[in-house]
């Protein structure tokens, strides 16, 4: 039966080009220091890291992440730090690029190299030395200073993106088909740009859907099921939502009441995110209709919901109960055949002894 969805929010296009998913993709394979998206930690592999630059003296994680605010037009200045902790020296391709989340999950991620920035990415100058490639010594470390030139017409809101140092050395090599890719290793620092003016934050709740599974007799096991559904930034500013996720049965029996969790994410503007919600004990016979409400931390006016309907029939026992049922009537109804027709039969005349 098709499932039917009601959305309301407060405040898609899908496509992307087989370039854009594939530089995702391997930036993602790649970008370990890319991916954290709770706790505001300096991006650091373990052999080389990429910090903010330090005031002098302070220490090396001064500031984790860079934070900016400027009006349309202005121009601003800071360095990053590419720190060296192995023993060897390194070599990396430093560049500036957009963020974004990963389609499936959410999780913050960097573009790769081969994807051209089209918003804050594409507002940052490094140092010329950055042309080609820069080497860091051994247990050193590197500053790159950069500028910020914010467009005459950029939106107000914030504009999310990060410095990257891509290591040149290959590491390893993947199977993409047919094709060999080489993998390196890239580490990114974020940057979060604030542009002054109206800033709303906006969310809505969409593409809910229920997927389930239960075993061929009710009795025997339990139903389960994945709840489904997208959130979309729709706002200008950087969200954290958080989800609560319920479902009624028939009557308005609650069948589901899981309380409202942050997500542990940022939801940067403009960005859709596909989640899913395990649901292990599922109704197996029932009219069910789950609903998913969002919020986002710091914004309490802020409650786009969505749902939708699903009926849960255990159909294996179902249908063994029909075939049972029509087996039975089957036979009922030939044995009253059989007793009808005996009934009608009457006895024949001897006309042999008549004379």
């Amino acid at each position: 039966m098709p499932l039917r969805s009601r959305s309301r929010t407060c405040s898609r296009p899908r496509s992307r080009t087989r370039t854009f998913l594939y530089g995702l993709l391997l930036g993602l394979l790649l970008g370990a220091g890319l991916l954290p998206a709770t706790a505001a930690t300096a991006a650091d592999n373990g052999t080389w890291g990429v910090f903010p630059t330090p005031a002098a003296g302070a220490a090396m994680t001064d500031r984790a992440y860079f934070f900016h605010q400027g009006t349309a037009g202005s121009t601003l200045s800071d360095s990053v730090t590419l720190l060296n902790s192995s023993d060897k020296e390194l070599t990396f391709q430093v560049f500036a690029t957009d963020a974004v989340n990963t389609p499936a999950g959410g999780a913050f991620a960097l573009l790769p190299v081969e994807t051209r920035p089209k918003d804050v990415g594409a507002w940052i100058t490094l140092a010329p030395e950055t042309a080609s490639t820069v080497t860091v010594p051994a247990k050193g470390r590197k500053d790159i200073p950069f500028t910020v030139q914010v467009p005459a017409d950029a939106t107000p809101g914030d504009h999310v993106g990060g410095i990257v140092a891509l290591g040149t050395a290959v590491e390893g090599v993947q199977q993409d088909g047919k094709v060999q890719v080489g993998v390196k290793r890239s580490v990114g620092a974020r940057l979060y740009f604030r542009v002054p003016g109206p800033v709303t934050a906006g969310l809505s709740v969409e593409d809910v859907r229920v997927s389930r599974s239960a075993p061929l007799l009710p009795w025997i096991g339990n139903a389960r099921a994945t709840v489904s559904y997208t959130l979309v930034n729709r706002g200008n500013v950087v969200v954290e939502p958080e989800v609560t996720v319920s479902a009624e049965g028939l009557f308005g029996r609650k069948v589901l009441d899981r309380p409202a969790r942050g997500l542990k994410l940022s939801l940067l503007p403009g960005q859709r995110i596909e989640l899913t919600e395990p649901w292990p004990d599922a109704p197996q016979s029932d009219w069910v209709t789950v609903r998913i409400r969002a919020g986002a931390a710091g914004h309490p006016d802020l409650l786009p919901e969505a749902e939708t309907e699903f009926i849960a029939v255990p159909w294996p026992a179902v249908g063994l109960l029909l075939v049972l049922a029509g087996a039975t009537a089957t036979v009922w109804a030939l044995r009253r055949r059989r007793h009808a027709e005996g009934e009608q039969q009457e006895p024949v005349a001897d006309l042999a002894g008549t004379r």
